[in-house]
Parts: C-alpha cells; sequence; structure tokens
C-alpha cells in the first residue's frame, strides 16, 4: 500500500478560536476511499501566524502545502486535487 497523504490541523489557540475547532470533524465529510488514503492528525501549532504572508488563520497542512483561512470545504478540495480524485 503506497504512503498516506498526510493532513495536519494546527489546533493553536489562535487557528481553533479562527475556526480550526469546525476542522476537528473533517473526517466526516470524507467519502470511506479517501479517508483510507489520508492520515489527519492534529497540531499545537504550524507556526504559520508568525510568517509574512502566510495568510490568515485556521491553518492546515496537506503533504507539503499550507491552507490559510481552512475551512471544511477548503480542505476537502485540496485533499481532492492532491489525490487526483473528484
Amino acid at each position: 500500500m503506497s504512503k498516506k497523504l498526510s493532513v495536519t490541523i494546527c489546533t493553536g489557540t489562535l487557528c481553533y478560536v479562527m475556526g480550526g475547532a469546525e476542522l476537528q470533524v473533517l473526517e466526516e465529510y470524507l467519502s470511506p476511499e479517501i479517508v483510507d488514503q489520508i492520515e489527519i492528525s492534529g497540531s499545537p501549532c504550524l507556526d504559520c501566524c508568525n510568517q509574512d504572508g502566510a495568510g490568515k488563520a485556521p491553518f492546515v497542512k496537506i503533504g507539503d502545502k499550507i491552507i490559510s483561512e481552512a475551512s471544511i470545504s477548503k480542505v476537502v478540495d485540496a485533499i481532492k486535487e492532491e489525490l487526483n480524485v473528484e
């Protein structure tokens, strides 16, 4: 089996308050086929809010790509794009 795509949700205070709390149920919005291909984890801080030009919280890291102003739909779309699925 191939390596799973890493999806890391920032759970730091700023990200959590700015909408990251809703991202904790991300798996519920994905098909079982997609869930089998990813590994979802949390991180106490992705340190994106301290980087100029990184965008606004909340942040999610999908593979090596950072998603700013992350929402369920934005993250689902980015995961599908990374996995090349509809």
